[in-house]
């Protein structure tokens, strides 16, 4: 899943200059951040031999020295509006450091995370996408990733039993409240170049469970959380096609009409799983899918399949709502068809990834989403 909304008037390229200082600093909550770890369901043998097949595949062919690849073959050229090839995605760094920290490789954790800082940090945020071939990277970041990347440093802490990355974590959730996120809003992005933030928030990017984790210390973080969960429920579509609405824009205070990108419309349900909110609607809807094999990679807003291709990492999201629902039934169902596009071939240089042998296509995100959802 990589977002297309970017603006190139407002999307400036710099040069990599390495991490900026911190524009901000909070004390980090007192509550233990053991509440963001993932709690395990039931895992078959099959699973755990799938996901360690593929983790091989991604440390070997996908890691680098300063993120991750977004597709295992690079490209000629480059897309304006999207990451291809070889390029790297804050997106793929707070995945795999999720994986790493959930699995105690530290030492791993520590390494690649410092070289994430080092690709993307900037003003406290992480910019969304850089280009090593020209050694450029965007101004923006990208809400959800960073959120992410805040909750596998506190993943970190949790599991090795140590405050090494509390207070890191912290000073970067305070730089995203001087600019991506403001007043409960939260933003899909902000250049701290040109000091200005995007127009809308996708609701996708709207992580209750993390979000929860740094507000709820305060009265108004608590009525800033109460805000971001109000606009994330007011984009329900209804029971008929029980998802919600891509996203939701403040200067018309409208929610969007056009078609669900699948993957962001999971997302949603996911964050609203984590925190006890996902209805019961959604959950019935996904299973019906997942069962008939029939979780398409679009829909328009009344319900119909815009998109008919399938995504192993939907079903893979699809895995990890069923978990937080403590849902194993659906869990090994839907990590079934997750796993059907792993490349098994001894003699593929994809072997163990999730991709295409034929074409040499392996995506980052289909490749570190079904990675993390064995781990639920």
């Amino acid at each position: 899943m990589r977002r297309f909304w970017v603006v190139l008037g407002m999307v400036s390229l710099l040069t990599l200059v390495g991490c900026r200082a911190k524009t901000a600093t909070m004390t980090p909550p007192k509550q233990s951040p053991k509440v963001l770890v993932t709690k395990s369901q039931r895992r078959t043998a099959t699973d755990r031999r799938n996901q360690a097949q593929l983790a091989r595949f991604i440390s070997q062919k996908m890691v680098t020295s300063q993120g991750i690849y977004t597709n295992y073959r690079d490209t000629a050229t480059r897309q304006a509006g999207a990451a291809t090839g070889h390029e790297l995605l804050s997106e793929s760094a707070g995945m795999w450091l999720l994986y790493l920290a959930q699995h105690r490789q530290f030492k791993k954790f520590q390494t690649f995370y410092r070289a994430t800082v080092k690709t993307f940090g900037d003003h406290g945020q992480f910019s969304y996408r850089y280009d090593p071939r020209s050694r450029k990277r965007f101004a923006v970041n990208a809400t959800l990733d960073d959120l992410r990347i805040i909750r596998a440093l506190n993943v970190y802490d949790a599991l090795s039993g140590t405050a090494r990355y509390r207070q890191e974590a912290a000073n970067h959730f305070a730089a995203l409240k001087t600019g991506a996120i403001r007043g409960g809003r939260v933003y899909d992005y902000y250049d701290p170049q040109a000091k200005r933030a995007a127009k809308t928030s996708s609701l996708a990017y709207i992580d209750l469970l993390t979000l929860h984790y740094y507000e709820q210390t305060t009265k108004a973080g608590r009525k800033a959380y109460q805000k971001q969960v109000r606009v994330l429920e007011g984009g329900y579509l209804g029971d008929v096609f029980p998802l919600y609405a891509a996203n939701f824009n403040w200067q018309s205070l409208t929610y969007g009409t056009k078609n669900l990108n699948t993957s962001e419309a999971l997302e949603v349900l996911l964050h609203l799983a984590e925190v006890g909110k996902l209805r019961s609607a959604s959950r019935g809807w996904l299973a019906q899918q997942v069962a008939k094999h029939q979780l398409y990679n679009g829909y328009t807003t009344a319900g119909s399949a815009s998109n008919l291709g399938q995504s192993p990492a939907n079903y893979a999201l699809a895995a990890m709502i069923f978990a937080c629902q403590h849902d194993q039934k659906n869990y090994d169902r839907a990590m079934q068809l997750a796993w059907k596009t792993q490349v098994t071939q001894a003699s593929s240089p994809l072997r163990g990834g999730i991709g295409d042998a034929q074409t040499g296509q392996s995506y980052s995100y289909n490749n570190l989403t079904v990675l993390n959802a064995a781990n639920y």
